[in-house]
């Protein structure tokens, strides 16, 4: 730091040319990652055993295209649009030919005077009135198709384009949206599915944050001008967050790290985090100057730096270790974030230590006027009339902050995690609006893959393991309304026995013996494509995929679904088949406990190290213990009032926790830290609760005003995530400053700690 009090340019230029070199690699390098199978901990029991199912059975998520006609879709213009656009789906490089599922290429099981019959509901579309009535008949009768294909009041039929991972891209959607658009009038067409929606969240949520972000630091910058009255201060302050959210983004380009959606939640933190330390560094010197308005530039600088280098950099090095403590994390987003946040944190202490004074040794210190002084004074006093009312209300304090945290701790009992990616967009979206139109009309647009797994060959040809998987698709299709349609093996055979047997209703039952099973199983085989029986059991009738639709992608949806899939796992075992899941939608809700999990985890270690970094510096156990007080409060309040108010964990707020330490922690630490030195000083703690709420109180107030404003900006954001976030933080902000200056104070009052060492001293 002597480097800068006395070469303050160099090291100006130094910091430019550092950030400007990262800038360029930032530029030149830099990759968004948008593949969400790309944030899977691929090496995840759950991951691997659903990527071979996947491969298994050609699992693929579906766009869906529903085609509505308010007068019937059985029409012929209506049907030539099903031809039409089913053709040009197949003809997309994104989208392999088998795999598009429509009216027009849908298999027709039908029984002959030979066997079965496997062929299109039509080759050409209908002309007359009869033929179109023979194929409504033909739908109809068929449960593979109705309601599956066609929805139960004939007014809609839907396109599914299956699609393999790393294809979906906002070029293909538009061209998507823009071919839907081509048909339109008079029949109305909608595009959903789990593709539609991921890849629209993952364009559109880092969009909003670059939108939002801006304004943010807008209201940021206003905000440090009102409070630190310098444009000089100001400037300097932002120029210690950009140049460390630059510098982190250039490292990440710098190795090859992409840009995860989650990434983009690292500039909020140094924006949260890096404008304290020029906050309470410019506080400090304000403070200086007032006492010693005579003093020269570089004497005003190096009392800041002698006075403060060290609680900056014990703030920054715990809160670089509560995000490090994100490594445990099996999810490599996350790991990356909390390792380059850390490393953000860093850099901004070290821009902090020698961009500021560098600066204010170049450019002069802030010119403070008084004409507000009366507006300082009246913050003086807010603080010690808090301070005081906290004293004389000791026992009232400590009793209002139990109610507190025994009303959030249960709270926290009512959060739940949402895996979904819908609940993320507004309720009155078109994204929304369209799912839930599919929704109301068929199965559901969300699947789940259940996958049933024997030893014994052949031993999805038995009858009593058939009948009990038609079992469970009834029962939980029947007791789950939010469970649609499953699909399985069961539907073919039913179908097939049925259509053998003249079409009697009394036949669409699984078959009596495992010989007619076989045999209908191969006449399928030798009749229609194998590939679609593929996709529901292998070769050897030794795994058998069956897929629920569900109404829902939320992680309620999904637990409900797998709790009452669980209730039959026994039954099953007793017959030798295992039960596991796979799909899209699992692993979504895999990856999102994964994330709580993580979350969890590094709180505790973070929590833990914090209070052990906090007793080594400050040489006492007991300092630790309470200076972890305040960021453990916001922490219980932050999720009690998630619970409280059914705002669910999500990738988005489960990473609160971390800001919660972040700021808090810093808040703690440079309010013992001065709280320590006016004990020394003064050895009378009335004076030195006074003269640490004059000091560090101040600057805390400052920074909670200045984060506060700039989040509350984030309610005007498009995506409710997006305000959850801006919300939270701002409360995280409130809670960390008033458990800092009420409750940490008071047990820096009652536990002496300090002035008991002061004591042992003399």
């Amino acid at each position: 730091m002597k480097y800068a009090l006395k070469y303050p340019k160099m090291v100006l230029a130094i910091s430019l040319l550092i950030t400007a070199a990262f800038f360029i690699v930032m530029r030149q390098n830099s990759r968004m990652e948008t593949d969400l199978d790309d944030y899977m901990p691929q090496n995840h029991p759950d991951f691997v055993y659903s990527n071979k199912a996947e491969e298994w059975f050609n699992i693929k998520d579906g766009i869906i295209i529903a085609i509505e006609n308010r007068n019937g879709i059985y029409n012929t213009s209506t049907l030539e649009k099903v031809e039409s656009l089913t053709k040009k789906l197949q003809g997309m490089e994104e989208i392999e030919k088998d795999d598009v599922t429509s009216l027009y290429t849908a298999d027709n099981i039908i029984g002959t005077d030979t066997g079965l019959d496997v062929s299109p509901f039509y080759r050409k579309v209908p002309q007359s009135e009869e033929k179109l009535t023979a194929l409504r008949i033909n739908v109809r009768d068929n449960k593979m198709a109705y309601e599956r294909i066609v929805s139960s009041d004939e007014t809609v039929t839907v396109i599914i384009a299956e699609i393999g991972e790393d294809t979906f891209s906002q070029e293909f959607y538009r061209r998507l949206i823009n071919l839907a658009e081509e048909y339109e009038g008079p029949e109305k067409l909608y595009v959903a599915g789990r593709p539609i929606v991921e890849g629209t969240m993952a364009y559109l949520g880092p969009r909003d944050m670059k939108r939002m972000v801006p304004i943010v630091i807008l209201v940021i910058i206003i905000v440090l001008l009102m409070v630190q009255r310098s444009i000089k201060a100001a400037i300097f302050t932002l120029l210690v967050v950009f140049f460390s959210v630059i510098c982190v983004f250039g490292l990440m380009a710098a190795v090859g790290v992409p840009i995860y959606a989650v990434s983009t939640m690292i500039p909020v933190m140094l924006i949260a985090i890096g404008v304290a330390d020029g906050i309470h560094l410019y506080s400090h010197l304000h403070i200086f100057m007032k006492a010693d308005p005579q003093a020269d530039t570089k004497t005003a600088v190096s009392d800041m730096l002698n006075e403060m280098w060290k609680p900056v950099v014990m703030t920054s090095v715990t809160t670089a270790v509560g995000f490090i403590s994100l490594l445990t994390s099996e999810v490599y987003p996350i790991k990356y974030f909390g390792l380059f946040t850390a490393f953000g944190v860093l850099a901004a202490m070290a821009f902090s230590l020698f961009l500021i004074p560098a600066g204010l040794l170049t450019f002069g210190l802030p010119r403070w006027k008084n004409k507000n002084s009366n507006t300082r004074e009246n913050e003086n006093r807010f603080l010690n009339a808090i301070a005081r009312l906290v004293i004389k209300h000791k026992y009232f304090t400590l009793v209002l902050t139990a109610l507190i945290i025994i009303i959030s701790i249960f709270g926290m009992t009512n959060v739940w995690i949402n895996s979904s990616f819908l609940d993320k967009f507004e309720e009155d979206s078109d994204i929304v609006s369209t799912d839930a139109f599919i929704n109301k009309h068929f199965g559901g647009t969300s699947t789940l893959n259940v996958i049933l797994d024997s030893e014994n060959p052949d031993a999805f040809k038995k009858p009593q393991i058939l009948r009990k998987i038609d079992k469970l698709q009834t029962d939980v299709e029947s007791s789950l309304q939010v469970v649609g349609s499953s699909f399985a093996l069961t539907d073919y055979l039913e179908r097939m026995n049925k259509v053998m047997h003249a079409d009697s209703a009394k036949y669409d039952v699984i078959p009596e013996s495992k010989e007619l099973v076989a045999q209908y199983l191969l006449l399928y085989e030798m009749s229609g494509d194998p590939e679609n029986l593929w996709k529901v059991v292998d070769y050897n009738y030794q795994k058998a995929n069956l897929t629920f639709q569900l109404k829902s992608d939320n992680s309620i949806a999904l637990n409900r679904a797998i709790d009452k899939i669980e209730e039959y796992k026994p039954d099953l075992e007793k017959s030798g088949v295992t039960v596991n899941y796979a799909g899209s939608g699992y692993k979504a809700l895999i990856f999102t406990d994964l994330i709580l999990e993580g979350q969890i985890k590094s709180l505790i270690i973070s929590l833990a190290i914090v209070v052990l970094l906090l007793s080594l510096m400050f040489k006492n156990a007991m300092a630790g213990i309470i200076g972890s007080v305040p960021i453990t409060i916001t922490a219980v309040i932050s999720f009690g009032v998630m619970g409280l108010l059914n705002i669910p964990l999500s990738t988005t707020t489960a990473l609160l926790s971390s800001i919660a330490i972040g700021i808090g922690i810093d808040y703690a630490v440079h309010f013992i830290e001065r709280y320590k030195i006016y004990a020394a000083e003064t050895g009378d703690p009335q004076l030195t609760g006074h003269k640490t709420m004059q000091h560090s109180g101040r600057a805390i107030v400052f920074n909670a005003l200045v984060v506060i404003s700039g989040f509350l900006v984030l309610l005007t954001s498009v995506f409710p995530p997006n305000r959850a976030l801006g919300a939270l933080v701002s409360m995280n902000m409130f809670t960390s400053f008033l458990g800092t200056v009420t409750v940490m104070y008071l047990l820096l009052r009652l536990s002496n700690i300090f002035f008991k060492q002061r004591e042992k001293e003399l």
